[in-house]
């Protein structure tokens, strides 16, 4: 096999990032830790210490780890192996041709800005991470095979969130800055500046670090089984995870294992609260839900419903599967800006059941005439084609090439090629302006507002559609619900959210449109709908604004007699008006 470290940045050639390093040395140690989650701006490094791991892991039958890098426009038989054509034309059998999984056994499999990658890509490693287990049952193949590696990935949050799921099969999560004094910019500079100019003779220089580094690793790793960690150590993980709030008891293993691996890489013989503590950071960085002394960097991929000043809001968001949205920090009432409301404590106001709105918002004007409205959400594509020659009815999916020799009896080429069923449905994301200020709360106008929330919720679930949350009250702009598929129990959280205080509509209209430009940049194929869910009591015009994908103004004042300007907003947005009134008849 041909030495990496020449392809490669030498892991023990970057300067700083001594977290990172020791996550993935930790992992080295002890694959079973489940991988690392790296998540940080551009220019942090990321990349280049995860290509690095490979170099510096203990060596397999005298050869480097393999490290299997995965795009992310591969295909699933790419990932997962298919039929393997040349067999069959040959020598006419079925046979299976590997694929990465595979190649990536007992080695690295990297995913750089796995934040972005298919969700089909996604539900593959989800089955395989959790088993260790390739099962191919597909093209006429039927193949099993162990596929047991360190998933490695690499994401920028400013780029979009990583579905829940696959985040929490990373073991531990690391959050860089790109905050370096003025002597590490100009280590870095220097040190990549000698690696271009001599890539071969820059390696061989840290050749003898490297050597040591993977010594040190093996050795650890040999301590592994000789290391002990006793039982009030366990219930000190477990009291952190419970105080954390986080899911399940994977953070808890996981923990035991990283502290156990901290302890072999530092020699000790039983684990201490010095290696707990070492590695806490790392465990809940992605699965902390609850605000503690030692909180960490990261944000908690599905924050909890409560309130965070509106300075602390991100400058700009990212697409589906979303963004990573900072962790919401809680106030005390006294804490709330003054507005035309005046001072007063959030009010909650529980959310109504689904209030059935498939005659009025779900109506023919937001559904395609191919579709349903008994079984598709609101928002669907609308208008007419304009311009672009008329092909006809063109065949969708993949070529399924075992299915085209079937029909051609094995005869190359085949007499007609066939396609694999399209995937049916689309990405679709809804995003929620909820006007959470004092004056909703009269009439229960604000439950009956979260009843309208929960519908959509609520179709979007069955759908397995994506749905956000972004609360404007009390002078302060929310997200009040991460980005995320919509969630099966979103009345739990509803019930959660309260009112009070002013309406600051300008700053949650430019922080959507700026948030839905980068989703549609980012992900152009993703079907957007917004709704401003507001009874319009606000000061100050309205700026016109055109923001991608559909929208519709909801007035939820329910007086005859509008006071508000809702309708005046939906003529600045373009957007359908519509009135609460109306859906709840």
């Amino acid at each position: 096999m041909a030495d990496a470290s020449f392809h490669n940045f030498p892991f023990t050639a970057v300067a700083g990032q001594e977290s990172l390093k020791l996550a993935l040395i930790l992992t080295a140690i002890n694959p079973r830790i489940g991988g690392v989650l790296i998540a940080g701006p551009r220019g942090s490094a990321k990349s280049t210490l995860a290509r690095g791991l490979a170099g510096v892991m203990p060596l397999q039958q005298d050869q480097e780890t393999a490290f299997v890098t995965l795009p992310l426009g591969a295909t699933e038989d790419r990932l997962l192996g298919s039929l393997d054509i040349e067999a069959v034309l040959n020598d006419k059998q079925v046979k299976f041709h590997p694929g990465l999984l595979a190649q990536a056994d007992q080695g690295v499999l990297y995913v750089d800005e796995v934040n972005l990658l298919a969700d089909s890509l996604v539900d593959v490693l989800l089955d395989v991470s959790a088993s260790g287990v390739n099962r191919v049952e597909r093209d006429g193949v039927s193949h099993v095979h162990e596929a047991r590696f360190i998933l490695v990935g690499t994401m920028n949050p400013e780029e979009g969130e990583l579905r829940p799921q696959l985040q929490d099969r990373f073991g531990l999560m690391v959050s860089l800055s790109n905050d370096y004094s003025l002597e590490e910019r100009v280590q870095i500079v220097r040190l990549r500046d000698e690696y271009d100019q001599d890539p071969k003779g820059f390696c061989d220089a840290f050749k003898y670090k490297q050597r040591n580094l993977r010594q040190s690793i093996s050795q650890a790793k040999a301590r592994l089984s000789s290391i002990k960690c006793a039982d009030a150590i366990r219930m000190d993980i477990a009291s952190r995870c419970q105080d954390a709030m986080v899911d399940g008891v994977r953070a808890d293993i996981v923990w035991v294992r990283a502290a156990v691996a901290h302890a072999a890489w530092r020699g000790a013989q039983t684990v201490s609260v010095e290696d707990v503590q070492a590695v806490e950071s790392f465990v809940l960085a992605h699965r902390r839900q609850a605000s503690s002394p030692s909180k960490p960097s990261a944000p908690p991929s599905s924050p909890p419903p409560s309130r965070r000043p509106q300075d602390s809001l991100p400058q700009e968001e990212g697409p589906a599967p979303g963004k990573s949205l900072p962790s919401p920090q809680s106030e005390s009432a006294g804490e709330l800006s003054v507005g035309e409301w005046g001072s007063m404590p959030p009010e909650r106001q529980l959310a109504v059941e689904a209030i059935g709105l498939g005659s009025s918002l779900f109506s023919e004007a937001f559904v395609p005439p191919e579709r349903s409205v008994t079984n598709v959400l609101a928002g669907k594509q609308r208008g007419i084609s304009q311009g672009g020659a008329n092909l006809g009815k063109q065949p969708a999916g993949a070529i399924d090439v075992a299915q085209a020799l079937r029909s051609s009896a094995g005869a190359w080429p085949p007499q007609q090629l066939v396609r694999r069923k399209a995937r049916s449905g689309k990405a679709v994301l809804h995003c929620i302006l909820l006007d959470t200020s004092g004056s909703t709360l009269s009439e229960q106008t604000f439950a009956k507002t979260k009843g309208m929330i929960l519908e959509i919720a609520s179709r979007a679930y069955l759908q397995r559609e994506q749905i956000s949350i972004l609360g404007f009250g009390g002078d302060q702009v929310d997200w009040l619900l991460p980005q995320v598929r919509a969630p099966q129990n979103i009345r739990t959280q509803l019930d959660e959210f309260g009112a009070g205080g002013g309406t600051p509509i300008h700053q949650a209209l430019d922080d959507a449109e700026r948030y839905l430009v980068q989703v549609s940049r980012q992900q152009p194929e993703l079907e957007l709908y917004s709704y401003i869910l507001t009874d319009g009591r606000v000061t100050g015009e309205f700026a016109t604004k055109r923001w991608p994908g559909k929208r519709v103004v909801v007035d939820t004042e329910l007086a005859a007699i509008k006071r508000g300007r809702a309708r005046d907003l939906a003529q600045a947005l373009q957007a359908d008006y519509m009135t609460l009134s109306q859906l709840l008849t």
